[in-house]
């Protein structure tokens, strides 16, 4: 019996082991493997990042992630390049450059050095010489009545005189020469300020003679004769003249004032005195369009811009800008000019290119204005203050005054 009751309990204790065996690995089920992955894991501690979210391919479960794109970085944004300001030049002194100039009149100098002076040396003065003389300051556009009065001077004084010797009729030639340039004419610029106003000078002429870059040179000799100047772009009908003033005038420390392009060329110029004005300037330099002196409306335009910058008060200065290649035919632009806007100057530019400075005497003759400025060259200050015996001391090598007659 004893032995019945021990085996009972030794059966028990093993079945009750075996359940407590098995039991806990019916519970504990193997966990899936993780899927692998191509990204690198976060170490501990640290802090996480923005969640990037898994590319198509990686939800579709094929395990693989691919990183985004590299972001290019963004540079700051970079000031525009200041630009510096322009330097101011200094334009030469107008005092003595015609003399500076004179090697420019060359092409003059081959009429009147060399053609008039080779028939002067001649040791016989007979008609035919003077027939020869005549037709050599005819040929250089001198006219046709200033060359008769040249020559009978010349003929008379040589005969009273009893002058045969190249040097001394060189002389006489001189002479003669500057009297028909008429040197006691007004040459100078009106442009000073008056009644507190500035002095106005309005700059006229025909197509193709120069005109806007020869008002940026007359700024420049206004400025080097120590004035202010100010620059009205009254040129409205063609766009490049403003731009070409504007470029002028800052070489000078000019300021410019100018209109939309097509704008009124009066209503410009009408504003420019009035900023000159305000400005104090001394001087007032007014571009107009280029005209074409068969073209009566464009005349009657052209006094119109007189008569409403009158209205600030009277326009002291009014160059015609002429061609000096152009010939006896500059005479004829002249005359239309002057009835339109009453000129009281003429501006002679491109003297340089021409054999025919004779011109200079025609002009003045025929219009009675006075030659005040010429053109002897490309550069910035090629335009030069005209003075007769320094123009006639350059033609033929002789200054009238230093020889005493």
């Amino acid at each position: 019996m004893e032995y019945l009751v021990l085996a009972l309990i030794l059966l028990g204790v093993l079945l009750l082991g075996t359940v407590g065996l098995v039991v806990p690995r019916l519970r504990r089920r193997p966990e899936p493997p993780l899927p692998e992955t191509s990204v690198r894991t976060r170490p501990t501690g640290e802090v996480p990042g923005p969640t990037v979210e898994a590319p198509e391919t990686d939800r579709a479960g094929t395990g693989t992630v691919t990183a985004p794109p590299p972001t290019e970085p963004v540079a700051p944004p970079v000031a525009p390049p200041v630009e510096p300001a322009p330097t101011l030049e200094r334009p030469e002194p107008t005092a003595g450059r015609l003399v500076r100039l004179r090697a420019r009149l060359s092409r003059s100098q081959n009429v009147f050095g060399k053609g008039l002076l080779t028939l002067l040396s001649r040791d016989h003065l007979d008609e035919e010489v003077w027939e020869e003389i005549e037709d050599a300051l005819i040929g250089a556009d001198v006219g046709v009545d200033a060359t008769r009065e040249i020559v009978d001077r010349l003929r008379e004084r040589t005969a009273v005189l009893g002058t045969r010797t190249a040097v001394e009729l060189r002389t006489l030639l001189a002479v003669e020469l500057v009297n028909a340039l008429d040197p006691g004419m007004d040459r100078s610029l009106r442009a000073t300020p008056h009644d507190g106003t500035p002095g106005v000078v309005l700059v006229v002429g025909v197509n193709g003679a120069g005109k806007t870059t020869t008002c940026g040179k007359i700024a420049r000799v206004l400025v080097a004769d120590g004035r202010t100047v100010l620059l009205g772009a009254a040129d409205t009908f063609r766009a490049a003249a403003a731009e070409q003033l504007t470029t002028w005038g800052s070489r000078v420390g000019a300021e410019v004032v100018r209109g939309p392009e097509g704008a009124d060329p009066a209503s410009v110029a009408f504003d420019a005195v009035r900023r000159g004005i305000e400005l104090g300037v001394d001087t007032v330099l007014i571009d107009t369009a280029g005209r074409l002196q068969n073209k009566v409306g464009l005349m009657d335009e052209l006094g119109k811009v007189k008569r409403v910058v009158e209205k600030h008060g009277p326009v002291d200065e009014t160059l015609l800008v002429l061609d000096a290649t152009t010939g006896q035919n500059g005479l004829e632009q002249a005359r239309v000019f002057m009835e339109a806007v009453d000129v009281t100057g003429v501006v002679l530019t491109k003297l340089d290119g021409t054999a025919k400075g004779g011109i200079v005497i025609a002009v003045q003759r025929k219009l009675g204005l006075p030659v005040k400025l010429v053109g002897l060259g490309e550069g910035p200050d090629d335009l030069a203050p005209f003075e007769p015996a320094q123009f006639v001391d350059a033609l033929i090598g002789v200054d009238p005054l230093g020889a005493g007659a």
